[in-house]
C-alpha cells in the first residue's frame, strides 16, 4: 500500500483545507500569521504559549511580524505542562488588561488548550468549571463572549488545534476537566511543520504515540461514524510509516509534515470517542503532572489487552491497513511493543516514578472520566484499578 499521493518533496505538502476548520498547511506558512489575524478581524491579539517556547527565536519573529503589520500583539506564557485553572485566570487578566480582541494559541497541547480556554472565558460571567463537558453544560456559555482563535501547533500529537474543548486541571479537586463549546474550535489553523523540527526525540516519540492512540481509540469506539473511521485508519498508516523517520531525524520535513497531518486527523476522528487509555491518563496527569502523551504511550498495550475480547476484528482490519506481517491481535500488540521500544518509551509507569498505592482512587477517577464512555468494553473501578496496577508493574500478560 503506497502513499495516496506520490510525494517526493516537502513543497508538495501544502494545502488550504476547510475540514474541520480553515487550515493553512505547509512548511513556512507561519509567515502568514499577521495576514491571518487580519482575515478574521483580529487587531490586538494575545499570543498564548508556554515558558519554554516563549524563549525560542521563532516566537519573537512571529511577534515582530505582527507588530510590523500594526497588530498590537502581546505575549502571555504562564502556562504549565498540564494547564490549570489559575493559568487561565492569569491569562484572562492579561487579555482584559491589554484590551485584546482575539487569541493566537501557539504550542503543544498545553498552550493550545490554555489559549482556547482563555478565548472562551474572555466574555463569560460564570466560572470555567460551569462549562465542564457534562450533559448540556455547554449551553450555559454566552457564545458572543468567545474571542476568535488562531491555533498554531508546534507538536504532532494532541491535535488540539482542531478541537472544540480544552483539558484544564482543577487544582482544588486535583482532577482534569474537559471544558467544551463548539465555538472553541479555532477559526483558523496554521499548521507549519517547520515549527515542529525543534522537538526533542523523546517528545517526538511521546506526542507521536499520543496521536496514534487518538486515532486507534476513535476507530475502536462504539457507534457508526465512517468518516471518523476512515480518517483514523489513514492517520494510523501515516504514523506507522513516518513516526520512526521523524524520531530518527527531527529535520526531516516530509516526516514532520505527515506527522502533523496525522495529529490533526486524530483530533478530528476522536469526535467519535476516545477510551480507556485516556480515561486513565487524565487522572494520572492531574495527580503526577506528567506529559499526557507519555502516559498514553505507556498505558496503550495494557488497555488493548483488556479490550481484546471485543476489538479483535477491528484490530485485524487496522493491521491489514498498516500492512503488518501478522494480522492477528497478538501480531498487532507485538508491533506496538516493538515500536515503543524503538522510540525508547518506558514499558511501565514505575519507570517514570508512579506507584500503585492509590490504585483504587485512580480506578474511580478513570471510570468517571468522560473518555471512559467511548471505551469498547464497559469497565468498572476494579478493572481500571487492575489495568493501572499492571501498567505500574509492567505486567502485560
Amino acid at each position: 500500500m503506497n502513499d495516496t499521493i506520490d510525494i517526493n518533496s516537502e513543497d508538495q505538502l501544502h494545502g488550504n483545507w476547510n475540514y474541520p476548520t480553515n487550515i493553512r498547511f505547509g512548511s513556512g506558512r507561519a509567515t502568514e500569521l499577521a495576514e491571518a489575524c487580519k482575515s478574521i478581524n483580529i487587531k490586538k491579539p494575545l499570543l498564548v504559549t508556554d515558558h519554554g517556547l516563549a524563549k525560542i527565536d521563532f516566537v519573537e519573529a512571529l511577534l515582530q511580524q505582527c507588530l510590523q503589520a500594526n497588530l498590537a500583539v502581546q505575549l502571555f506564557h504562564d502556562v504549565k505542562p498540564n494547564p490549570s485553572g489559575s493559568n487561565i485566570e492569569a491569562g484572562l487578566k492579561a487579555y482584559h488588561k491589554g484590551g485584546h480582541d482575539g487569541v493566537i494559541a501557539l504550542g503543544g497541547g498545553s498552550a493550545l488548550d490554555a489559549g482556547k480556554a482563555i478565548a472562551l472565558m474572555s466574555g463569560q460571567q460564570r466560572s470555567i468549571w460551569d462549562f465542564e463537558d457534562i450533559g448540556d453544560n455547554w449551553t450555559r456559555v454566552n457564545p458572543d463572549g468567545i474571542a476568535p482563535i488562531i491555533a498554531i501547533p508546534t507538536t504532532a500529537g494532541i491535535g488540539s488545534e482542531v478541537g472544540r474543548a480544552s483539558v484544564i486541571v482543577d487544582e482544588d479537586q486535583q482532577s482534569k476537566k474537559i471544558i467544551f463549546h463548539p465555538k472553541m474550535l479555532p477559526a483558523l489553523v496554521i499548521a507549519d511543520p517547520k515549527l515542529t523540527t525543534g522537538l526533542p526525540a523523546p517528545i517526538t516519540a511521546a506526542t507521536g504515540i499520543d496521536a496514534f492512540v487518538h486515532n486507534l481509540e476513535a476507530y475502536c469506539a462504539p457507534g457508526y461514524h465512517p468518516m471518523a473511521d476512515g480518517i483514523a485508519l489513514e492517520a494510523m498508516r501515516l504514523i506507522k510509516n513516518w513516526l520512526p523517520k521523524a524520531y530518527e531525524d527531527g529535520n526531516n520535513l516530509i516526516a514532520r509534515s505527515h506527522m502533523l497531518a496525522a495529529s490533526t486527523m486524530g483530533a478530528t476522528a476522536f469526535q467519535k470517542g476516545l477510551g480507556g487509555v485516556h480515561a486513565l491518563a487524565h487522572p494520572l496527569g492531574a495527580l503526577y503532572d506528567i506529559h499526557h502523551g507519555l502516559l498514553n504511550a505507556i498505558l496503550l498495550p495494557y488497555v488493548l489487552q483488556k479490550n481484546r475480547p471485543v476489538i479483535e476484528d477491528r484490530i485485524s482490519h487496522v493491521s491489514l491497513c498498516l500492512e503488518l506481517d501478522d494480522l492477528s491481535f497478538e501480531g498487532f500488540l507485538q508491533w506496538i511493543l516493538k515500536l515503543r521500544e524503538e522510540l525508547q518509551i518506558p514499558h511501565s509507569l514505575k519507570e517514570i516514578g508512579i506507584n500503585s498505592n492509590n490504585c483504587q482512587e485512580i480506578g474511580q477517577r478513570a471510570m468517571q472520566d468522560p473518555s471512559a464512555a467511548g471505551n469498547p468494553l464497559a469497565l468498572n473501578v476494579e478493572q481500571y484499578s487492575e489495568i493501572f496496577t499492571r501498567a505500574v508493574n509492567g505486567e502485560l500478560y
